[in-house]
């Protein structure tokens, strides 16, 4: 049976065959297909993808889809990438994803997805593999464990050697050379959210971090850097790390929270928190002691996720705004397939002003 994607592709080809849309013409745009045919914009670019394959129809960012004339070649060539990331059911990855792909696509670009699960060993196959295709013409990356030394650089400077380009989204390595990334800016992100508490009159601020990926130790850096510039307390017993193996850190009504975390909150007003999904379930397990948010506890994050929202107070966070890592990941990788000179970036954040604070 055909999948949906394949159903609208089948009928937009019939349609580009029947004239419908002649040579030159462009097609419905996302938007006016999704509803045309109530499925998801995931659905309808899948469907795009399979004519574009075809050599149906060319997409480029901000112009549509072209129908082509027939034997008419796309300007830009077809090409495959990969895409390593995390945790594919994480919570913010599917934006990161939707974004990078839509670039992709507009490209005449297919993609190969694959999950590490924040773990080397599975980082190390994955690349293994990849190293045994004959065609991969670029690769993203969201790092593994990026904090620790990772064993499987030896991989990743083979693929550069054979030309391979690479571009690092969230978090990369810092021993390996010659690979662009699009980070958060997560450093000033840190010394944001402490002078917005500052602001607000905290002079206690307690702390939440992931230890085992850069982005909590640029957190944890820029957030201790605003407590010594601001002459407020520094007090290692405030913070409280955590780690890709940690249990129970999403249960708020798990004894965990008050075992070691309610510990490091008391005598504190405010807490950063390394983000969304570790702020939601600290917000309802702080209700559930009856403390109020943020009258007692004031509670900031990062990613403005639907976690932010999931809570009985919402919660302040950081947001990228317009800018999206993975769009912006997918284009610099475009820009470097083209020869264009390219340089690391950070994406800065923007608050978005809640009721946890």
């Amino acid at each position: 049976m055909a999948l949906k994607y394949q159903k609208i592709a089948a009928a937009l080809r019939r349609q580009i065959l029947d004239g419908v849309y002649p040579e030159g013409s462009l097609l419905p745009t996302e938007q006016q297909l999704t509803d045309t045919h109530n499925v998801s914009r995931q659905t309808i670019r899948a469907a795009l993808q399979l004519l574009v394959d075809e050599g149906l129809i060319q997409r480029r960012q901000g112009c549509g889809s072209r129908v082509l004339r027939p034997g008419e070649a796309p300007h830009s060539p077809p090409r495959t990438i990969a895409i390593i990331t995390t945790n594919i059911t994480d919570y913010i990855f599917p934006s990161v994803l939707r974004e990078a792909q839509a670039v992709l696509s507009d490209n005449n670009c297919s993609t190969l997805l694959s999950a590490t699960s924040n773990q080397v060993s599975q980082e190390r196959r994955i690349l293994l593999d990849l190293l045994s295709r004959k065609k991969i013409d670029g690769i993203l990356v969201e790092g593994t464990k990026t904090a620790l030394p990772n064993p499987n650089l030896d991989l990743y400077r083979k693929l550069q050697a054979r030309g391979i380009p690479l571009v690092f989204f969230h978090g990369c390595y810092r021993d390996l050379s010659g690979a662009v990334s699009v980070l958060d800016d997560n450093y000033n992100g840190g010394r944001q959210l402490v002078n917005y508490l500052a602001g607000k009159g905290h002079t206690r601020i307690a702390g939440i971090f992931k230890n085992d990926d850069i982005q909590g130790h640029q957190r944890y850096a820029g957030f201790m850097d605003a407590l010594r510039d601001l002459n407020l307390p520094i007090d290692d017993r405030k913070i409280f790390w955590y780690s890709t193996e940690s249990r129970d850190m999403d249960n708020a009504k798990s004894a965990y929270w008050t075992e070691n975390i309610a510990p490091v909150l008391e005598g504190c007003t405010a807490v950063v928190c390394y983000n969304d999904q570790v702020a939601n379930p600290l917000v309802d397990h702080l209700i559930s002691r009856g403390i109020r948010i943020p009258q007692q506890m004031a509670v900031v994050s990062f990613d403005n996720s639907f976690y932010s929202s999931l809570s009985h107070c919402r919660i302040t966070s950081l947001s990228h705004g317009s800018n999206n890592v993975g769009r912006v990941a997918a284009e610099t990788l475009m820009e470097l397939l083209e020869n264009k000179p390219v340089v690391s970036r950070t994406v800065p954040w923007v608050l978005v002003e809640k009721e946890s604070s």
